[in-house]
């Protein structure tokens, strides 16, 4: 099929934006919506807002996330359970709680490297750091300016796709007090204070089968 070369006005500009980000099905940038539109990046951004303003009452089930760059549609997480009966969709993929805990600790910690995980959770945290890298929850964000450059973690826009948030300060509030290094310094602890891999990795992989 051939694209339309020559498209109509825009009557209703939201609709026109709301109609393409949901017949997608994933992020769509700005940027393209702006070249669809005919409009500027911020003008865009300022309709999705509206949009997504819309979408907050309880009157739908379905909600417009805004990313820096991009917005997309997803159901609302108290239908999940409907919508999984409905399209018999099988519950699974779940995070274990020492996937969740790292998790956790990089959300609101980023960017961290993995010692400082280690050190906050005690246990080597190897397979859970992994895991999620392959789950694309978190992933590098460059190198701690210290000896052995180690790797700096951070979330990722699927991180706030997964838990329906648009930015990190969405996050719920802790009062939770992490240890913390000097700038430009890596946290660690005695080897001897970290638990085998092993035990760790076990519990993961029974929790995520």
């Amino acid at each position: 099929m051939e694209l339309e070369e020559n498209l109509e006005p825009i009557k209703n500009v939201e609709s026109c934006i709301e109609a393409v980000v949901f017949a997608a099905g994933y992020p769509v940038p700005y940027q393209k919506l702006a070249e669809v539109t005919g409009l500027g990046v911020r003008e865009v951004k300022r309709l999705a807002e509206r949009i997504a303003k819309r979408y907050e009452s309880d009157n739908h089930g379905i909600m417009l996330l805004l990313f820096k760059d991009t917005c997309q549609f997803c159901t609302k997480e108290q239908y999940g359970a409907y919508i999984r009966e409905a399209l018999g969709v099988r519950r699974g993929g779940n995070l274990s709680n020492s996937s969740m805990e790292v998790l956790a600790i990089v959300a609101y910690n980023q960017p961290v490297t993995r010692a400082f995980i280690d050190a906050v959770r005690g246990v080597d945290s190897n397979y859970a750091v992994n895991s999620l890298i392959d789950k694309e929850l978190i992933g590098s964000m460059g190198r701690l300016d210290a000896p052995g450059r180690p790797v700096l973690y951070g979330t990722t826009d699927k991180f706030l796709r997964v838990f329906g948030l648009s930015t990190l300060e969405d996050l719920p509030k802790t009062e939770v007090v992490l240890p913390e290094g000097r700038p430009g310094e890596q946290l660690s602890i005695a080897v001897a204070e970290i638990a085998p891999a092993g035990e760790d990795a076990e519990a993961d992989t029974a929790a995520e089968e």
